[in-house]
């Protein structure tokens, strides 16, 4: 298990983004399906994440679990480059994210996603099967039966032709889960993919992700329920703006470690937008 201190050392961003390239970290295994290496994000100069440093196991279910605020969903899209980095290094299996695309899949929240667009389950899932289709070619039979396959691993083949402004939210969840699977990838990311579905939905997931750890893949997933943690996922990330714990379960989600997590956040948000107004005023640290 990893912990890290309670608050970061005070350091200017321009000290911590030449310390993030000369830096080589070497305790960062190539192995691992994603490895972050010193990584902050900012809003409006105002730190997300400060300093994230973490490496993830292969074949494993990882969640990340903090309070509201505390950077899970910044860290997905920070990692997959959809929100800019002020500072750090991010790899997949040692490399970087455009030599190696291919092999990621993401599920997004589903409230970011416009569901009235006028296209069915199948046609969703079918768009996961664009790399391998190439983009402006018909979408085959071949590509078709697999995304077929997908919709039946999570329940949802009878309403392929359903439209998805048609399905309830536990439905169209589970099409998005399909259209991850049609990617064929090795490494997920999934940002609260069990918020406000079913219980039928919910263990659909919870066994769709067991089958994808048992084919090697890895998953990291954001999570909001710490009850249910210990139960989904072989690891977990506390973070809060930084990684506090990671490792396995039983080892991160103690009591002393939730504690840190979500209690002391007012007092690093407030070292760390100092520490950053201090520098866009040309001042020292």
């Amino acid at each position: 298990m990893t912990i890290a201190p309670d608050t970061p050392t005070p350091r200017s961003p321009e000290e911590r983004i030449a310390r993030s390239v000369l830096d080589a970290r070497p305790e960062h295994s190539a192995d691992s399906p994603l490895s972050v290496h010193a990584m902050t994000v900012a809003y409006h100069r105002k730190p997300v994440l400060w300093d994230v440093d973490f490496d993830a196991p292969p074949s494993s279910l990882i969640t990340i679990v903090g309070p509201n605020g505390a950077g899970k969903s910044t860290f997905i899209k920070a990692c997959l480059g959809l929100v800019a980095r002020a500072s750090g290094r991010v790899e997949f299996w040692g490399r970087p994210y455009e030599e190696v695309r291919a092999r990621i899949g993401y599920v997004p929240q589903r409230e970011s996603v416009d569901w009235d667009f006028p296209v069915s389950a199948l046609d969703v899932v079918a768009m996961g099967r664009y790399r391998r289709i190439g983009w402006f070619r018909r979408v085959s039979r071949a590509h078709k039966r697999a995304a077929m396959e997908c919709l039946d691993r999570v329940g949802m083949s009878a309403l392929a032709h359903r439209q998805i402004s048609q399905l309830s939210g536990g439905q169209q969840q589970r099409v998005f889960l399909a259209r991850a699977l049609a990617q064929e990838s090795d490494l997920y990311f999934m940002d609260e993919p069990f918020a406000g579905v079913d219980a039928a939905t919910e263990r659909a997931i919870v066994e769709v992700l067991r089958t994808l750890r048992e084919e090697g893949k890895c998953v990291i997933c954001v999570h909001h329920d710490l009850e249910t943690a210990r139960e989904y996922f072989d690891h977990a990330v506390l973070l809060n703006m930084r990684v506090v714990a990671s490792g396995p379960v039983d080892d991160v989600l103690t009591h002393e470690n939730l504690h840190r997590t979500y209690g002391g956040r007012l007092t690093l948000l407030a070292e760390a937008s100092e520490a950053v107004a201090r520098a866009a005023r040309g001042e020292g640290s």
